[in-house]
């Protein structure tokens, strides 16, 4: 039984344009992420925005805080913010690409092919903890003292990372097996 992609909807000849727009849209917004959040890169924070997700509790995410400076507040701010954005880009883009590699195996094997539907869809699942995290985030961030905050946000961040290396592994696995198929039939 063949599970129904998404983007079946979208012209076949507007797949692969829409695709490299995104990919290269998420790429702009990772680069604007990259520069707010360079700030945010302390002794108490590591790896920046990226320690803060997975913070896991209400004292570290505030020792956090507090070795950020009022103007790098604003930073993550910003960061958290522009977040939302990415999170909408990054989800179609690698969910479109599972949907195309996805194509290739349509007549060879049904679990690849199925496998990627699934990933293809769960990129927005993805999307929807990330919007979670962010908002646990920013709530701490201005001040919230509710403890559940700090924690939902890591048990949102885990499962979006794994859903996402996930799709990104399908997309670049697909990718160089269909390279190498046409490499091979020439």
């Amino acid at each position: 039984m063949k599970i129904k992609v998404p983007f079946t909807c979208i012209d076949e000849n507007k797949l692969l344009p829409i695709f490299l727009f995104m990919v290269l849209f998420t790429i702009l917004v990772m680069v604007a992420l990259q520069i707010f959040g360079g700030p945010l890169v302390t002794g108490k924070a590591p790896l920046g925005i990226v320690s803060y997700e997975f913070a896991g509790d209400l004292s570290t995410a505030r020792r956090m805080i507090e070795s950020w400076d009022p103007v790098v507040k604003i930073y993550a701010g910003l960061n958290l913010g522009l977040d939302f954005l990415f999170l909408v880009s990054y989800s179609f883009a690698i969910s479109l690409g599972c949907f195309l590699v996805s194509r290739a195996f349509v007549t060879r094997s049904g679990f690849v092919y199925n496998f990627g539907a699934v990933i293809a869809w769960a990129q927005f699942a993805a999307a929807i903890l990330d919007a979670i995290e962010n908002y646990a985030l920013i709530k701490v961030l201005l001040g919230a003292s509710n403890t559940v905050l700090p924690a939902l946000a890591k048990w949102c961040a885990i499962p979006k990372f794994v859903i996402v290396g996930v799709g990104l592994v399908y997309i670049l696995a697909g990718a160089l097996w269909i390279l190498v198929s046409r490499l091979v039939k020439r």
